[in-house]
């Protein structure tokens, strides 16, 4: 394996790969945990010219405090990511990245307005900034992305076809801890208590998901009324929204007829750490 800091060592790096097989993208923002492992793993059952990128993207930050203490385990990283099988590792500086102010305004169509969109401004303009750039250095023909980030990866396949990248976004299911909480890096931010409450937040997406099986019992505007009550009994968590919303446009819905492919999701606070999470409908 292969760690570059600079474009001009991984741009070295990349041309010693094989032209034979593709090469398979992981864009990460290091912390890493068995999810994004396991999207090298997925990466690998396609290519064995595996790249990860490691690069906190403080343009997608809109709160200062969150950027500052996104976690950090470089060394940590580079181990996994080796004995992961991954071919190259990048690890960028923000100078590297954005060598002059990046002022590019991307068109999301609807895909930002509901969720993440409203509640952190700017936040998929910054990711579409990112995400573009490293495309844009890497030039992959497989990019893997997580589906807890649901939204994101809507966004990131809108504007790769907009953009008319050359690349497959391949969609990797989310990875669970034993207890059913949607792995993360900011998991290892919480308290020994507040871990012990977030997994209340997909056990109660998972009994929604059952409920609007039942499509007579509750409308998807009550189910998501639903949904914040139910994890708010627990005192340690405050959820921030629950939306059930059009999976392929991500606009809200009020009745169940109105799209066929439907997703809940939802962000919760489990003290000062912010937890996101979906489940599918249908």
């Amino acid at each position: 394996m292969t760690i570059c800091f600079t474009l001009a060592q991984f741009r070295e790096a990349i041309s010693k790969l094989s032209d034979v097989y593709k090469i398979g993208f992981v864009p990460t923002m290091g912390a890493l945990h068995k999810g994004h492992i396991s999207l090298v793993k997925s990466a690998l059952e396609y290519t064995p010219n595996v790249v990860v990128s490691i690069f906190v993207n403080p343009t997608q930050f809109n709160n200062p405090n969150d950027l500052a203490r996104y976690p950090s385990n470089i060394e940590g990283d580079c181990k996994a990511l080796e004995e992961a099988g991954t071919s190259i590792v990048f690890i960028p500086s923000k100078e590297e990245i954005y060598p002059k102010q990046d002022n590019r305004v991307f068109n999301l169509g609807t895909l930002d307005k509901t969720g993440e969109g409203p509640r952190r401004p700017g936040h998929f303009n910054g990711v579409a900034q990112v995400v573009t750039r490293l495309f844009d250095i890497v030039k992959p023909q497989l990019a893997f992305f997580g589906e807890k980030d649901f939204q994101q990866l809507a966004i990131i396949k809108h504007f790769t076809k907009e953009l008319s990248y050359p690349i497959e976004i391949i969609a990797c299911p989310t990875i669970r801890e034993s207890d059913g909480l949607a792995m993360s890096s900011r998991n290892m931010l919480l308290t020994h208590e507040h871990r012990s409450a977030a997994p209340r937040i997909f056990s109660t997406l998972e009994r929604a998901a059952l409920m609007a099986a039942a499509q007579d019992l509750l409308t998807p505007t009550q189910l998501s009324q639903w949904v914040k009550e139910e994890i708010d009994k627990d005192p340690l968590l405050k959820t921030e929204y629950a939306e059930v919303v059009n999976s392929l446009t991500l606009e809200l819905i009020d009745n169940w007829n109105q799209a066929s492919e439907i997703q809940l999701c939802t962000a919760v606070f489990a003290g000062d750490v912010r937890l996101i999470d979906n489940i599918k409908i249908k």
